[in-house]
């Protein structure tokens, strides 16, 4: 009954949502999403007004939720501004480079047999000094990985080193951590496979049981931390957004029915302003799928692709605020969803200025920060979903 009741509440949420068509109703020559023309002028009138004056962490803390976001350290140490705000904002910090096995200017792994923690001991005294939960990201993951890795590690010893590697970092910060992204991004169903896994060295090297190695090593190491499975291309109504749901899906049952120690599935969530194909419904009933295994939910990466957007910031901040403020209005109407935490904070340090740019050379606007620290409509659309989410 109560499961019946939840269905019909997300169905009435589904209905009353406008989609990222809406944000069409904004320029001239747009085309607007048919099936949405009455939530699209809706959407079109919004000012995203908030009340009060509470950041975004605290908006969240009062529904049992975590705001946080991801940076790496060479920009948090250089720029008072930035950390001062980033602080202000957030509850949990995810540091960007300092944890995969090879990224920035400090690897954590910069050779074989040395690991080096600088950087990530650094990322982890700042979380600490601001009171601030602190992620691992990531222990697994088929990029990012050092130059000697190729020459160096075969299917005789990649167990070995696979092992290593968990063992030494995750013992180093056992205690600290509020959750690991244990494996990343495994899931690729254009790489052929039946079973939608990405074809990558540790699937070559270890077959399909690398991931259960990793999640019982990680919990072994640290049996306090949240565990999660991260990956991104969950979000849309596409025929490859929903290959990969039923995938990730696939693996996450085949973990549980194997007693893996997995407890959240991390949904990166880069965004596309503009994007149409969004279904709320589909998107509810995924999420509702991965609660009824007993795991939790995770925002991980979030931010919104503004490329292909009008050059007029004022018009551009409008649509990037619709598209957070629709997707977050039925994500955070799941209750095992727990966190969000946005892939940087401010325009001014963003992977999408070199990653996503504009062809107009216009700087990208993807987050809820200005280049100046200041908030923009995106902050608000973040803002509104937190104080209108139901509580934890």
């Amino acid at each position: 009954m109560l499961k019946n009741m939840l269905m019909n509440r997300r169905y009435a949420l589904w209905l009353g949502l406008g989609t990222l068509g809406a944000i069409g109703a904004l320029a001239k020559g747009k085309a607007m999403y048919s099936s949405h023309k009455t939530q699209d002028f809706e959407l079109a009138k919004n000012n995203f007004s908030i009340a009060g004056k509470a950041s975004l962490k605290q908006r969240a803390a009062a529904k049992g939720l975590i705001y946080g976001a991801a940076i790496p350290r060479l920009y948090l140490s250089s720029d008072q501004k930035l950390a001062a705000r980033l602080a202000q904002e957030c509850g949990i910090l995810t540091p960007e480079w300092e944890l995969k096995w090879s990224a920035g200017h400090k690897p954590l792994r910069p050779s074989p047999d040395t690991f080096d923690f600088t950087a990530g001991d650094w990322m982890a005294k700042f979380a600490r000094t601001h009171r601030m939960l602190l992620r691992g990201h990531t222990l697994v993951w088929h990029e990012s990985l050092p130059t000697w890795f190729k020459e160096t590690v075969n299917r005789q010893n990649a167990e070995q080193f696979l092992v290593k590697h968990i063992q030494t970092v995750v013992t180093h910060y056992a205690g600290q951590m509020h959750s690991w992204d244990v494996v990343n991004e495994a899931i690729e169903v254009k790489d052929g496979r039946s079973d939608g896994l990405r074809k990558t060295p540790w699937l070559e090297f270890l077959g399909t049981d690398y991931i259960d190695l990793a999640f019982r090593l990680a919990a072994e190491f640290d049996p306090k931390a949240l565990l999660v499975y991260n990956d991104y291309g969950l979000e849309y109504d596409t025929s490859h957004h929903e290959a990969k749901r039923k995938a990730v899906l696939k693996l996450l049952e085949r973990l549980k029915s194997r007693g893996v120690p997995i407890h959240a599935l991390g949904m990166q969530s880069h965004m596309d302003g503009n994007e149409k194909r969004f279904n709320p419904k589909k998107l509810q009933n995924f999420l509702a799928n991965v609660a009824d295994l007993g795991l939790k939910i995770m925002i991980t990466e979030m931010d919104v692709t503004d490329k292909k957007l009008p050059r007029n910031p004022v018009v551009r901040d409008r649509m990037v605020a619709a598209v957070y403020q629709n997707y977050l209005s039925v994500v955070l109407n799941e209750p095992a969803v727990t966190a969000v935490m946005t892939w940087g904070i401010s325009d001014r340090y963003t992977w999408l200025s070199k990653f996503q740019p504009r062809s107009d050379g216009a700087a990208v606007r993807p987050l809820p920060l200005d280049s100046n620290f200041r908030p923009k409509l995106a902050w608000n659309a973040i803002a509104r979903a937190f104080d209108k989410a139901p509580r934890r």
